[in-house]
């Protein structure tokens, strides 16, 4: 009995050690806005997983990727934007490293500033292909 004990007491032990660990690097894992899809911390079909990943998009602060000039389309809907406007959104888009995009979006959704409609699908294919492959 007293070894049952020991090992219960030892694997709870390793337990809380390796959900600090997976926690901590969990916090230190986002950089330059970026944040893990579901295929890379998880098969994507949980959803504890999808939480966390939105925990670390939340807890994120707004990061910048050179587009600072994009604040002044703040609170414009995003069926209003002229052509040479969707010309700067698509710029940037397309400067992006695949693992930047999720994490530009969500930096223009902290910032107000709404992602045009005729870029919308083309942001998400590039972020489902990612996911996908």
């Amino acid at each position: 009995m007293y070894h049952f004990l020991l090992a219960l007491f030892l694997l709870g032990c390793f337990a809380a050690a390796a959900s600090r660990l997976r926690n901590r690097n969990l916090r230190q894992q986002p950089e330059h806005g970026e944040i893990p899809s579901p295929s890379e911390t998880c098969c994507g079909q949980h959803e504890i997983c999808e939480r966390d990943t939105l925990r670390i998009a939340a807890a994120k602060k707004t990061v910048y990727y050179e587009d600072e000039d994009l604040d002044r389309f703040r609170g414009t809907d995003p069926s209003a934007y002229d052509e040479p406007s969707i010309d700067e959104f698509r710029e940037v888009l397309y400067t992006l490293r695949e693992t930047e995009v999720s994490g530009w979006l969500h930096s223009l959704q902290l910032r107000a500033v709404s992602l045009p409609d005729a870029l919308r699908d083309e942001a998400f294919l590039m972020i489902s292909d990612r996911q996908i492959g």
